[in-house]
């Protein structure tokens, strides 16, 4: 796979965890490291535009352009018990805000498993690969712009 290398090093190390107690914790850790949309970018009530329909923990994504051609990814979580979403939003800020859009564009919605396992029910992972792919859609608009 050819994916940004903060990336690769972050699924990475998920991978090498087999402890299932160990893999929790870092979830936590990132979702604890969640920042969310400053109001610079988005107040509330969010638009629907924004919004992630396939994630049951109301989740909202926003793209701005950099100055190297690339974006910064912002993220609301609506429901504050939404760790799954709020980890992987904190990975995909940390991961790919300011990387090459060719980059972006060829993350595999697959690395959702990599994170939080196999064992995820249809609905979370219908989510959490939502937001992936909204994260790609803004790619996608910026770079055929």
């Amino acid at each position: 796979m050819n994916l940004p290398e903060s990336l690769s090093e972050l699924l990475s190390d998920f991978e090498s965890i087999t402890n299932p107690r160990d893999k929790a914790d870092m979830i936590r850790f990132y979702s604890d490291s969640f920042k969310p949309v400053s109001s610079e970018i988005a107040t509330r009530p969010y638009l629907d535009a924004n919004l992630v329909t396939s994630c049951v923990s109301k989740v909202y994504v926003w793209a701005n352009q950099l100055e190297n051609n690339t974006l910064s990814y912002h993220f609301a979580v609506e429901n504050p018990q939404g760790v799954s979403a709020q980890a992987l939003c904190a990975i995909l800020d940390e991961t790919l805000s300011g990387v090459s859009l060719d980059l972006v564009l060829q993350v595999p919605s697959d690395i959702v498993h990599i994170i939080f396992g196999k064992e995820l029910s249809m609905g979370k992972l219908a989510g959490l690969t939502g937001i992936i792919s909204s994260v790609k859609n803004y790619a996608n608009q910026y770079v055929n712009n």
